[in-house]
């Protein structure tokens, strides 16, 4: 009797006929460790911290000091262990083990007779058990995995006679050590926004599949779709057919004589696009490959989110043997699009624009230039298993309520899964992807290599049929870091470690990508100047610019980290480049989310557990001159809120008094990164030509001080809210240069035709009276208003104001009576333009506001806006005015008592002038308690002047 199991994860798209396949989610399990004498039922997937979480041996792992408290199972071995039930035990079966992934270091005994070792986290194991099987005889074997303990075993590599070292200071260090010899999470080990827990366990799905001699079973494959002559990092012709190479690896054997054929599907109309064969099959016995062209007619094309419509088609190949019987059949859903990341030499039709000489460090989407607008991803928690799609939905709704086209999938975390890609396939949000190492150098012994070669393979495979992959990197912060330390400490070592580095992630890691695709671009490290040339007559295309640069030109991307607050809003210590890929600084969460993993005495700015789950350290600091004066990051929370911002009062309440600092400090993250994102996205017109903001980061993985923008539970920092505005596809944007005192006021646009529409500008003071003789730029005082054009993915200046001059007496008028006073001084511009989206008819009119103050607000003569809000339940939606003054940073938010509910607002962190109504929606993530609406309130930078 034939058995069928249902297979969610990869059954979804691999269907495949098999005599019994067994879900290994579905069999009893447990964990154990005999050194502790624990034992606890266990999962799969899971790790040993939620097992024992499940079982209440331990508490939360991420209550309190746990992350210290708990790494007691990091450094022990465990056993996952299970009678397996339900085998089909004959002559004729073959049995194997499938594991789509172990971590890290596991020994696998079935019936106590060793079967293998594992030691990748990111590779699929399959083993034949076969004879194993046989030999044992039990119609429910056992299945044990020993897992060793990742950081003993880390260590234990880097002891070994003769083994790599590397010089002082190069490797980045956090919780454990030696994370670069095995192939882990890096961020497993610690980072300095995340704990250090290294777990272990069968994190992802398993399954035991019995096949007869005839029947293989897939357990990967390929579809790669491009256009005809196109070739990796060069764009391609748009006028060309498409291409469908697809390639199936399957455990078992492809008889001879197997053929292919395929079918395509619009997923929204349902109806067969085309059908036929493949053609060139090549069968290798566990991998067979066939290709196809596809009329470039009869497919619309997939765009990311505010470019147009992510149209989706189902493409099903299918193995036929000889005799015309399916052997296998995989369906994956897909996208028809090409995405390059253009890094050729700026043409003279470029040059002619007056775009810098150098290199370009651009996306093109179907042949097209556009903006990235986005961040980084990390992992959104530390322990992969309870990532779920419900989870990653949220945070790909705020990326697109966010105005965000793409996020960086950082190194160092974990290769996202399945269902994420297939969130970010249907929502248009384009997923810059990177293999997992990061902030080190590598061995390059033939073990590792070949160990890292099949890792890349089996992920590129796994993932290159979704439309949402923009890009494969190599690896994080590897050319603009590691190699810089190194000539930076080890000057006479500088060519063997490039040598090394150029050995993993040029000669291994591109050909795992362009070996198995031709849709997408490669790049050795995250931060890179480009290449010097690249030339597909090589086996090796490409070779790197390095610091190789010509004076006067612009290469490459861009990342930037200072802590030296009194430099944070000074456009000239910002990188120019052609595409920032990060930058930030971090901030405290909210009181809220702190009480989650917290005792209530704890709740203080700078109490023991607050300090301790800071995990920011001086090292990371990209800007050298600040590795030895930089201190913890509190202080430089501290510090920075103290240089820009009223100091929030002592308030008698700690909670409050926290809640008060973390807003604080949330404050000065969104305002730093908000005056960099409009430099960048300023410099879309000018000399630069830069095209892209990723800012550092989307989320948190845990409740912590971080660099991110969402926290754990799903609320908004500032900065996401922030980020918000600043990325809608028109705005104004006033950048002012400190050395010069000059403010260039931009007007912005991410769309490819002209945008025309009206400015308005003016300063106002802090009671929100308008200053009639202050100059608005271009000679002349007072309140200004004109017509602008920007032209497509542009910007242009509106007007230049010197602030110097202003601020030292002379307003720029002829009323020389009248004295600029700058601390009591607000520049106000507001632009309405109408353009055309992307990739439609219709005209939009777009609007936004934008400020800019002369003086720091710790300096500002602020005076009480009379903030009030109301829910008005008839729109459902809450209503804040200002009755009495300027309302700057006005932020919504629920009071203290409400950490059970998470709701967001689509609005925050505004300007609100005096006798203006702004009216917000909102979302509730969570909770949403009856009458909790009444229960917000709003406050401003104002607030932090009051004490109680």
């Amino acid at each position: 009797m034939r058995c069928f199991l249902a297979l969610a994860a990869i059954l979804l798209s691999h269907q495949v006929s098999a005599l019994n396949v067994l879900d290994l989610s579905s069999q009893k399990w447990t964990v154990a460790s005999q050194s502790l004498n624990i034992s606890a039922r266990g999962q799969v997937p899971s790790h040993v911290h939620l097992d024992l979480f499940a079982a209440g041996i331990i508490g939360d792992p991420y209550y309190g000091l746990n992350d210290f408290n708990l790494r007691f199972i990091a450094w022990s071995d465990w056993n996952y262990t299970s009678k397996i039930s339900s085998l089909l035990l004959t002559d004729s079966t073959n049995t194997f083990l499938l594991f789509n992934g172990l971590d890290t270091f596991a020994n696998i005994t079935v019936c106590g007779q060793y079967v293998a070792s594992t030691n990748n986290q990111f590779r699929q194991y399959y083993i034949n058990v076969t004879d194993i099987l046989s030999a044992c005889n039990a119609s429910s074997p056992e299945l044990n995995l020993e897992f060793a303990s990742s950081p003993a075993a880390a260590n234990a590599i880097a002891a070994q006679p003769g083994q790599e070292t590397w010089p002082w200071n190069v490797q980045n260090v956090f919780e454990f050590s030696h994370r670069e010899f095995i192939r882990k999470e890096q961020s497993d080990f610690g980072w300095d926004w995340g704990p250090g827990f290294a777990p272990s366990g069968i994190w992802q799905k398993a399954w035991v599949i019995q096949l007869d001699s005839d029947e293989v079973y897939v357990r990967n494959s390929i579809f790669d779709l491009y256009r005809e002559g196109q070739l990796n990092n060069l764009p391609p012709d748009q006028e060309a057919n498409w291409v469908l190479n697809a390639s199936i690896d399957v455990i078992n054997t492809v008889p001879d004589g197997a053929r292919m054929k395929y079918r395509v599907v619009d997923t929204a109309t349902r109806k067969q696009v085309s059908s036929g064969d493949l053609v060139n099959v090549t069968n290798s016995g566990d991998v067979i490959t066939g290709a196809a062209i596809l009329d470039k007619s009869s497919y619309k094309l997939w765009w990311p989110v505010g470019l147009g419509e992510q149209t989706l088609y189902n493409i099903t190949v299918e193995v036929l043997s000889a005799e015309n019987k399916t052997i296998a059949s995989v369906k994956k859903r897909t996208g028809f699009r090409t995405i390059v990341l253009n890094l050729g030499e700026i043409t003279d039709e470029q040059t002619a624009q007056g775009i810098a000489p150098g290199n370009n460090w651009h996306f093109e989407i179907n042949g097209h230039e556009f903006y990235a607008k986005g961040s980084n991803f990390i992992p959104p928690d530390v322990f992969w298993p309870r990532v779920t799609p419900k989870r990653i939905r949220q945070l790909f709704d705020a990326v697109v309520d966010g105005n965000q086209n793409m996020l960086r999938v950082w190194a160092s975390g974990a290769y996202s899964p399945d269902f994420m890609y297939d969130l970010a396939d249907e929502m248009g949000i384009l997923l810059w992807s990177e293999f997992e190492y990061g902030d080190a150098l590598y061995p390059v012994d033939p073990d590792f290599l070949e160990n890292s070669r099949q890792e890349a393979v089996y992920q590129v495979r796994r993932i290159n049929h979704h439309p949402s992959v923009a890009l494969w990197a190599g690896g994080n912060e590897l050319e603009n870091l590691e190699l810089y330390l190194v000539n930076a400490s080890a000057p006479d070592q500088y060519l063997r470690y490039k040598d090394e580095y150029e050995t993993l992630f040029i000669n291994t890691l591109l050909p795992a990508v362009y070996g198995n695709s031709r849709s997408i671009t490669y790049i050795p490290s995250s931060t890179t100047n480009g290449y010097m040339s690249l030339n597909f007559s090589d086996p090796i295309p490409i070779k790197q610019r390095y610091n190789n640069k010509v004076p006067g030109s612009i290469y490459g991307d861009t990342d930037h980290y200072s802590y030296a607050v009194d430099q944070a809003f000074n456009i000239s210590t910002y990188p120019i480049g052609r595409f920032a890929n990060e930058f930030g600084y971090h901030s405290m969460p909210s009181v809220s989310s702190f009480r989650t993993v917290m005792a209530e005495d704890e709740l203080t700015f700078n109490s023991t557990t607050i300090l301790l789950r800071n995990k920011h350290y001086p090292s990371k600091s990209l800007n050298t001159t600040n590795f030895a004066n930089s201190t913890l990051g509190m202080g430089e929370m501290t510090r920075a809120v103290q240089a820009w911002y009223p100091t929030p009062a002592n308030i008698s309440d700690p909670a409050a008094n926290l809640s008060a600092w973390a807003l604080a400090t949330q404050i000065f993250q969104a305002d730093f990164y908000k005056t960099q994102i409009q430099l960048y996205r300023a410099g879309s017109g000018r000399p630069e030509r830069q095209l892209g903001s990723l800012y550092w980061q989307l989320e948190d993985q845990w409740q912590a001080p971080t660099w991110a923008g969402i926290e754990y539970e799903g609320r908004w920092k500032v900065l996401h809210t922030t980020a918000k505005d600043i990325y809608q596809p028109v705005i104004v944007a006033p950048v002012w240069n400190v050395s010069s005192g000059v403010l260039d006021v931009y007007a912005v646009s991410d769309l490819w035709t002209e945008v025309r529409g009206r400015v308005e500008l003016g300063w106002v003071d802090w009671s929100g009276n308008v200053l009639p003789n202050v100059s608005t730029g271009g000679g002349g005082g007072g309140a200004k208003s004109f017509e602008f054009v920007v032209g497509g993915l542009n910007s242009t200046v509106l007007t230049s104001v010197n602030v110097g001059a202003l601020a030292g007496g002379d307003n720029g008028t002829d009323a020389a009576t009248s004295r600029f006073n700058a601390s009591n001084a607000l520049f106000v511009a507001n632009i309405t333009a109408t353009g055309t989206p992307v990739n439609t008819n219709a005209t939009r009119t777009y609007t936004h506001t934008n400020y800019f103050t002369p003086t720091p607000l710790s300096k500002a003569a602020l005076v009480d806006p009379g903030l009030t809000v109301e829910y008005d339940r008839t729109t459902d939606e809450f209503v804040v005015t200002a009755s009495k003054g300027t309302s700057i940073w006005t932020w919504l938010q629920l009071s203290l008592d409400d950490d059970a509910v998470v709701a967001n607002f689509d609005d925050n962190s505004f300007l609100l002038r005096r006798g203006e109504e702004k009216r917000v929606k909102y979302k509730v993530l969570s909770g949403g308690s009856e009458g909790w609406q009444g229960r917000v309130t709003v406050r401003s930078i104002w607030d932090f002047t009051q004490s109680s």
